[in-house]
Parts: structure tokens; sequence; C-alpha cells
């Protein structure tokens, strides 16, 4: 069976194939978009929550952004090709009424007539270079996601290495030398792998640098899964079209993510993205006005800008970074193995429950390290651990404002940090809000 391929009917079943394929990539092309303008908001919605979570899951964010780079690739090229498809029909449809072009008919100046017929040629020659635009965007489209899934899987290798031999090692541990030993081979070869990519083989032309490289594009080709679709690159790189094509697309898509990034200037003095102050009431910091999906808390936010009860919410995202703080505050609380991260519920059911008065000396160091104050004055806070209704996880506290005056008013977030042996005092929001009381 695997010697199949030498057969002549073998061949003649990858040409008809070959000449068929054109259905077969509209096909796929169809079903691929339709699933890809479902998944992708989706996907949107899940990075929001893991940036707006701040959770540090290095793991889950690189898959997010595999996926979602993936997603962009193929919508842009499933679209060019379904577009490139379209007009290639078209033309067939058109060549089998009116034929080839008669430059004679159409009685244009000896100039223009000439420069046409250099330039544009025979319609023939047209079909069959869209032909070849199609079959080329159609195929390199998935060879891009390959290429996107062996950037994040290099810098996957590195932070693993990272994490497991020099994350809170001592030079006196064999394994951190091992680890700045791995360290080192993996950026190199990251670095000539690169040089090699940009330079279309470069290092596997030369005989002496092919010696010295060949140890890195062996371990690359495992790290990187290029043996899977190693035929695909080197079908393209002896193709000059395909050679030319690939390159081409290049500065478009670094066009493209610049263009994603312009947005309309209204004003010289704002930009209207900017975090909420005196002056400024970003709708981030306000839970009933992050109405669409994809918006979530970032950090600390209220209730809502006009608050009629009797009453205000104060709601502080949970993240890494605040445990950690607790943890300087309070060392008796810092567990003897950190166990965040990923884990499985399985593993969990025979780890038994925390003991509360832990828990609860968790809350009040918490609790001394952020205050509240309304219009510089301080108000006594008890924050617990709570959710949102988008499911974030943080801490939230219900203050009672009934005898502040009506109108607009400023609320602010501090929190205690440790700079240079010192405790000090840092604002981490300031938000304005008009309580009109019902």
């Amino acid at each position: 069976m695997s010697e199949d391929y030498n057969k002549p009917a073998f061949k003649k079943l990858l040409d008809r194939l070959q000449e068929e394929s054109w259905q077969l990539e509209l096909l796929i092309s169809g079903f691929a978009i339709f699933g890809l303008f479902s998944a992708y908001p989706a996907l949107e919605i899940k990075m929001a929550y893991h940036q707006a979570q701040s959770d540090n899951n290095l793991f889950f964010m690189l898959i997010l952004l595999v996926a979602l780079s993936a997603c962009s690739i193929l919508i842009f090229n499933l679209l060019l090709h379904v577009l490139l498809r379209g007009l290639w029909i078209g033309a067939l449809g058109l060549r089998y009424v009116s034929g080839d072009i008669d430059y004679d008919t159409l009685n244009y100046s000896t100039r223009f007539h000439n420069y046409l017929k250099n330039k544009v040629g025979s319609f023939d020659k047209y079909i069959a270079r869209l032909e070849n635009y199609c079959s080329i965007i159609f195929a390199i489209t998935f060879l891009l996601i390959f290429y996107v899934l062996s950037l994040v899987l290099i810098v996957g290798v590195i932070a693993v290495i990272i994490t497991v031999f020099l994350n809170d090692h001592s030079y006196k541990d064999v394994s951190t030398y091992f680890g700045i030993a791995l360290l080192i081979f993996v950026v190199v070869g990251m670095l000539l792998t690169f040089i090699d990519f940009i330079t279309l083989g470069f290092l596997k032309k030369k005989k002496w640098i092919s010696k010295a490289y060949f140890p890195f594009y062996w371990c690359f080709s495992i790290i990187t899964l290029s043996f899977l679709y190693r035929p695909l690159i080197y079908n393209f790189l002896d193709n000059k079209f395909g050679k030319r094509l690939s390159l081409f697309l290049v500065p478009v898509y670094v066009s493209l993510i610049w263009m994603t990034s312009l947005y309309y200037n209204q004003s010289n003095y704002f930009n209207f993205i900017e975090s909420s102050g005196n002056h400024v009431a970003n709708s981030m910091n306000y839970e009933d006005m992050l109405v669409n999906d994809s918006d979530f808390i970032s950090s600390i936010a209220i209730n809502s800008k006009v608050i009629s009860d009797p009453f205000i919410k104060v709601f502080i995202v949970f993240d890494k970074f605040i445990e950690d703080e607790i943890y300087l505050f309070n060392p008796s609380l810092k567990p003897e193995d950190d166990t965040r991260g990923i884990t499985s519920e399985i593993s969990s059911i025979n780890v038994g429950p925390i003991d509360s008065k832990l828990k609860r000396d968790y809350l009040d160091t918490f609790n001394s390290l952020y205050s509240v104050e309304i219009d510089s004055t301080v108000y006594k806070t008890n924050f617990v651990l709570g959710k949102t209704i988008k499911k974030q996880n943080g801490f939230e506290t219900y203050i009672g404002i009934k005898n502040l005056d009506e109108g607009k008013h400023m609320i602010h977030v501090k929190r205690k940090e440790i700079k240079e042996s010192d405790t000090i005092s840092k604002i981490e929001a300031s938000i304005p809000f008009w309580y009109y009381p019902n």
C-alpha cells in the first residue's frame, strides 16, 4: 500500500483529482469560513476574560493565542480564496460565451493594441494565472497556521525550561546549569532556524555550515512539528511563482495588523479610552455598563455610574499578584507547596478542606491591605470572595452611602505595598459616580 504512489494508476488518479480539486477547495472553504466566523467571537470572549482576570495562565493564553491567530489567517486567506475562485469561475463562464480576447475588434490605437497584447495576453493565460493563485493561496493558508503553531511551541518550550530548571533554583543545583545549557541550545537553535527560514534555506546550502546546523534542524523539526508539513515547504521553495506569492503575503499580513490598530482620534486632549479619574468616567469601571460579551472588569469596578440605592458595591478582580502580596504581609499564610496553576478535579478529590481559620486570616489580611475612600472620607469595608455575573473571580464589599449629598462623588480604592522596606499606600483606582437617591 505504501508503494502505490509509484504506480501509473495512482499518478493518473492524482492528476484527475488535481483537475477537480477546485470543487473540494470551495466546499472546504465554505464550511471553514462559516465555522470560523462562529468560533472567533467565542475565542475573543475567552481571551478577554483571561486578560481581564490577570490569572497569568500561560498555558491557556498560548492555546487561545494560537487559536485566534489561526482563525484570523484562515478567515482572511479563505475569503481571498473564495473571491478569486469566484472570479475564476466567472472567467470560465465568460470564455464559454465569448472565447478569447480579440484585440483587433477593440479597434484601439497601435500603441495600446501592442501594449495590451503584451501585458494582458490571452484570456486562457489569465484563467491559468487565477488557477495558480487559488491553488497556492489555499495550500499556503494551512501552512501559515503551522508556522504560528511552531512559534508558539518554541516559546512554550522556553517557558517550560525556565519554569522547571531556572525558577527559584540556586546556582548550587546541577539542574540549574543543565537548564542554562538547554536554554542556550534552544535560543541559538531558534535564531538559526529563523535565519534559515527567511533566507530560504541558506544554512542548508553551505557544506561546513550545514554540518553544524543539522543537529539544530533535527531537534527543531520535532519541537515545531515541521515533519508534518515539510513536503509543502520544499514544494513551495522549488516553485518561483509560489515563492513570490508567499513573500508577497507577508507585507499584506503586516499591513492588515497595522490597519486593525487604527482608530480616529477626536480630541487633542482626550483619547476616550484612558482610565477613570476626576475628569474621566471609563465604562470599564462600571459593572452595569459591561453590556458586550467581551467586556470584563480589568481591575476594579463599582456597580453603576449613577447610584440610587443607599449603598455602593466595590469589586476587585482576583489575580496571582494579590495573593503574592498577601504572603508578603502575612508569611504564615504561604504554603510549603504552591498548588496554583493547572490542576484536575480528579486529582483534587483526595485533597482535604482548607482550615477555615486560614481562610479568615487570608481575608483579614486582604482587608488590611485595601481601603476605600469617598471624597477623602475612609469607609469601613469587609471584602469577601465573590463572582460577577460574568463569572469573574474577585473580592466584593458593600458600603452604605445614604448620608452622602446628591451629585458627583469620587471613590478611591487604595492598596498597601512594601517599597524599599517601607509600607506605603497607593491609589489603585479613582472612579467618579453620581448619587441621586430615590
